[in-house]
């Protein structure tokens, strides 16, 4: 039996899909469709980065208008999104690909990433990067979405993601899940143990540390601030609803300018 400390997503991309049963990905997908439509009605290369296992995407790649590929930096959850795509025989093209390293020799009208993925950037200058990575390859006027989650959110949501258990397959896992305040970082623990066929014996243990820094309204404003984007909304949750210091889940919508970093 092994025992393991796994790259993170790695040893979850067989369990993300259970562990996000209760995500509505077709409404999160009809969310950023509106926003496309309210602010850039006519995109066709659309780009999402942080895919997951691409339930967005997938959902997305429904509307025809859209030519679509998504990405993420773990292959074992490319990997997945490219059998889920197959079995769906949906048009969306998956590649792994680290947010922060952008490399496309194509260029976008809408790039996107949601499901708070920027927490994992620790620091303004790892987001900068990240926003100057999409500037490059964002045609003149097209937007960047991309949500974020905030200190309102880790402190309504830690006692219930706390001490959650569950299985699926010959996996099953724990999560502990706590806040610190005062760093403003939010720790998901994860320990999975995979099992033999028959349940009895276990084959192989994981533990994934999932560490993402929560970022205030007035700190990410800071930070787009220092770049050549227009903010064009900041919205609440998923309605179009300007966003404040309250909000637990804010979505950006930049534009880019044409001037190039």
């Amino acid at each position: 039996m092994k025992s393991e400390k796994s790259r993170i997503y790695s040893a979850l991309a067989p369990l993300y899909d259970t562990l996000m049963k209760d995500v509505d990905y077709e409404m999160w997908a009809d969310f950023i469709d509106e926003v496309i439509q309210t602010h850039h009605p006519n995109p066709t290369q659309i780009l999402e980065l942080a895919c997951g296992t691409g339930a967005i995407s997938l959902h997305l790649s429904e509307y025809e208008e859209y030519e679509l590929t998504a990405t993420d930096q773990s292959p074992a959850m490319v990997e997945r999104a490219r059998q889920k795509a197959a079995e769906l025989e949906a048009p969306v093209q998956f590649d792994t690909m680290d947010f922060t390293d952008i490399k496309s020799s194509a260029s976008f009208d809408i790039i996107f990433s949601v499901f708070d993925s920027v927490n994992y950037l620790h620091t303004s200058e790892d987001i900068l990067k990240m926003l100057r990575g999409c500037h490059r390859i964002l045609n003149p006027n097209g937007l960047l979405i991309y949500d974020f989650s905030t200190p309102q959110n880790s402190l309504e949501a830690v006692d219930y993601l706390n001490n959650e258990e569950g299985s699926f397959g010959n996996y099953r896992y724990f999560r502990e899940s706590k806040y610190d305040p005062e760093l403003q970082f939010h720790y998901n623990e994860f320990d999975i143990e995979e099992m033999s066929d028959d349940g009895l014996t276990v084959i192989n243990r994981f533990r994934e540390v999932h560490k993402q820094r929560i970022y205030s309204l007035q700190e990410m404003l800071s930070i787009v601030e220092q770049t050549p984007y227009h903010l064009v909304a900041k919205y609440e949750g998923f309605d179009l609803v300007d966003a404040d210091e309250n909000s637990t889940r804010i979505t950006m919508v930049l534009q880019c300018q044409k001037q190039r970093l």
